[in-house]
């Protein structure tokens, strides 16, 4: 098998199914153990097949083994289908395990009551190892063969490494010698403007070109090796990057707001950092994520008739769209419209970008009012929906003036590895910013979002987004 024929949907399917199938067949064993145990509390179901083939049975059966998947999922195991060590893969569908035993009791055993307290636990602690037995079982088999493919070469992982100079040969040799089950397969090397370059066989190809070379050599990750670690160097390949939504790498070699972020799962892989993910764990993401989707769909429709009030005050108020979109840089720079209820009259950028201010004549009555309480800002839980924004995160900006902002600090560029927000520690701590200066002043609240991120941070911020949406402290 050509390594370019696996893929990570691929792996993640095999997962999705071998953990459909094994909950399918713990809950099966589970109910034959069942009914032996509580035989006693099961008067109504003369054999094991008519408890077998009741119809609530049949329904728990069918209905279980997908609900434990959602666990799974928030888990974050499906997350990264070809990075997991032996002891990430046993704590995390061990805790898996416990959390779906809890559910299961909870929703539909806690009323089985046998009046013997040791049976009770006899039947949650099988559950319990029936679940994770046969889900853990599944899994590594799934993970032995693909690590009998990485280790016979038949898989591996393409690399492309930016930079040409000996730190990037030094780059090379450090992976190619790293003892690990992943092979990776150095693909080339790609000159990095200004710096020297070396030759050999290997090849090397034009950053020019690097958006090309990605797709015809099935590119799966990038270390970055510049010649000379310079941070604004480093910020400037970022913004390159990004949009190709591709893991990007790089040694640290030396401490600075770049490398700084080393998580618990950097050391534990290659000696390199990785650039382009968030210090959030797989499981906190996609909490974040439910969380987000659940929460903003709840909130549409709970508001519903006050949007509808909202949309009728700026439809009568001023001429124009109730719907304001405008286009703003996400996650990995890719552009997306952003929605708000419109606060200003129509056209008011008709001679190019400008930034508002506390006394901007633009602005309508009704706008004014919408802005101080934040409330134009509440379409934009369809952009979480959608998966453009989070509740929480970076401000997104607009690319004309992400260009200046990074022509002062280029390690704005950093904000694009995480999906921009409604509300940020920028904007509660800063508030709007009416020129770049303060633009650039915010970010660095973002920076400091993204180098501390994690949930209890989120729910920190969204307690004083609120405490600002009461007050009336939004400008």
């Amino acid at each position: 098998m050509k390594p370019a024929e696996i893929s990570k949907s691929t792996q993640r399917a095999k997962y999705i199914i071998v953990d459909l199938l094994a909950g399918a067949l713990a809950f099966w064993i589970f109910n034959i153990v069942r009914f032996f145990l509580m035989t006693g509390t099961l008067k109504d179901y003369s054999s094991l097949s008519s408890y077998l083939g009741s119809t609530k049975l049949v329904i728990e059966q069918c209905i279980v083994p997908v609900a434990l998947l959602a666990i799974y999922w928030i888990s974050g195991y499906y997350n990264q289908p070809f990075k997991k060590s032996r002891l990430q893969e046993f704590t995390t569908t061990l805790f898996s395990a416990l959390i779906n035993t809890v559910l299961i009791y909870l929703v539909l055993l806690i009323n089985d009551q046998t009046g013997r307290r040791i049976i009770n636990y006899e039947v949650i602690l099988i559950l319990f190892g029936l679940l994770f037995l046969t889900t853990y079982l599944g899994r590594i088999i799934i993970t032995g063969l693909a690590l009998r493919h990485f280790r016979r070469d038949q898989w591996h992982v393409n690399i492309l490494i930016l930079g040409n100079s000996e730190v990037a040969r030094k780059a090379a040799r450090t992976l190619s010698s790293f003892n690990r089950d992943l092979k990776y397969n150095i693909k080339g090397f790609v000159e990095i403007p200004g710096e020297n370059s070396v030759s050999d066989e290997q090849p090397v190809y034009s950053f020019d070109d690097i958006g090309k070379v990605f797709k015809e050599l099935e590119i799966n990750q990038v270390i970055l090796a510049p010649q000379n670690h310079d941070d604004k160097k480093v910020m400037r390949l970022l913004s390159v990057l990004f949009p190709l939504e591709i893991p990007v790498k790089i040694s640290p070699d030396t401490f600075s707001y770049v490398t700084s972020a080393i998580r618990l799962n950097d050391i534990y892989g290659e000696p390199f950092v990785d650039l382009t993910g968030p210090a959030l764990s797989e499981t906190s993401k996609n909490i974040k994520r439910t969380f987000d989707v659940t929460f903003s769909l709840v909130f549409l429709l709970l508001l519903s008739p006050l949007l509808g009030i909202l949309a009728l005050c700026v439809k009568f108020s001023s001429k124009g769209p109730i719907i304001y979109r405008q286009s703003r840089i996400g996650r990995h720079q890719k552009p997306f419209n952003i929605l708000k209820f419109r606060t200003m009259i129509e056209n008011a950028e008709s001679a190019g970008p400008q930034l508002s201010h506390d006394d901007d004549p633009r602005i309508t009555r009704v706008g004014r009012w919408m802005r101080k309480y934040r409330l134009d800002e509440l379409p934009q839980f369809w952009n979480v929906v959608k998966g453009d924004m989070s509740i929480v995160g970076p401000r997104p900006e607009r690319d004309f003036y992400i260009r200046q902002i990074v022509a002062y600090a280029p390690y704005y560029t950093l904000v694009c590895q995480v999906r921009p927000g409604i509300t940020s520690w920028g904007m509660v701590k800063y508030g709007y910013a009416s020129n770049v200066e303060q633009m650039v002043e915010r970010t660095r609240y973002d920076l400091i979002y993204l180098a501390n991120m994690s949930l209890s941070l989120d729910c920190k911020i969204l307690i004083y987004t609120i405490k600002t949406i009461i007050s009336g402290e939004g400008k």
